[in-house]
């Protein structure tokens, strides 16, 4: 584990996000909206059956070329509208994916790979970090108790908060082990209530965290529970 917290840096949320906003990114229904637009047009003429027929044909063509579409943006680092209230995101390069809720806006923060934050309730946030390695599997830096309560104190939390491990648990998906917990910091003028996921592949020790001001943790649980447990590694 020494060389993990030597190692291992990641810029504490709780404290003012500094950065610059980037542009949203334009939602998958835009093609979706597009094709029915192009369909109402077409059913704007009179036809004869054959007319009818090639339509039909056309628009079908024209369905299968929209999925290959959505398939083709899916493909890319690309934000697109997933299961209701969240927006989904896709690093190939580095080879993850999760959801993050609608509304939250991404920033650049040095240090972090990927951040998206809620603009009225900064300590809402997600962010992903990722550090070389030369582990194979999360469980070669120990069982998950251990390896949290070291990340939690070193790296997820400042050290002057006062901290605390709730629960730890190892999970599997698609044969790749990742270690998932939950904790709170205390600062002195508030309390993040919050969610980690860490895991090894590629080369790289992965950590995503999410989290919400402890007055707001009930509503915002379920949420951010889902965030964590969308994050996925893949391959590259």
């Amino acid at each position: 584990m020494a060389s993990l917290q030597n190692s291992l840096f990641i810029n504490s949320l709780p404290q003012k996000l500094h950065g610059r906003f980037v542009c949203c990114r334009a939602g998958v229904s835009f093609l979706v909206r597009a094709e029915q637009a192009h369909g109402s047009s077409i059913n704007g003429h009179a036809c004869s059956s054959e007319d009818r027929l090639g339509r039909r044909q056309l628009l079908s063509g024209s369905a299968f070329i929209t999925w290959i579409s959505l398939a083709d943006m899916n493909s890319m680092s690309f934000a697109a509208e997933t299961k209701k209230g969240f927006l989904s995101v896709s690093d190939k390069k580095d080879g993850y994916s999760f959801v993050y809720p609608f509304g939250w806006q991404e920033v650049v923060i040095d240090g972090q790979d990927k951040v998206f934050k809620d603009v009225i309730e900064p300590l809402e946030n997600v962010s992903v970090n990722l550090i070389p390695t030369s582990k194979e599997d999360i469980r070669d830096f120990g069982p998950p108790q251990q390896v949290a309560e070291t990340l939690i104190k070193k790296v997820l939390a400042p050290s002057n908060q006062k901290t605390k491990l709730i629960e730890a648990s190892e999970h599997d998906v698609n044969g790749k082990a990742y270690y998932t917990f939950e904790f709170v910091a205390q600062a002195p003028n508030y309390t993040r209530h919050a969610l980690s996921t860490i895991a090894v592949a590629n080369g790289k020790f992965y950590t995503l965290t999410t989290g919400a001001n402890e007055r707001r943790w009930e509503k915002m649980k379920d949420k951010l529970r889902t965030v964590v447990d969308s994050f996925t590694i893949s391959s590259v």
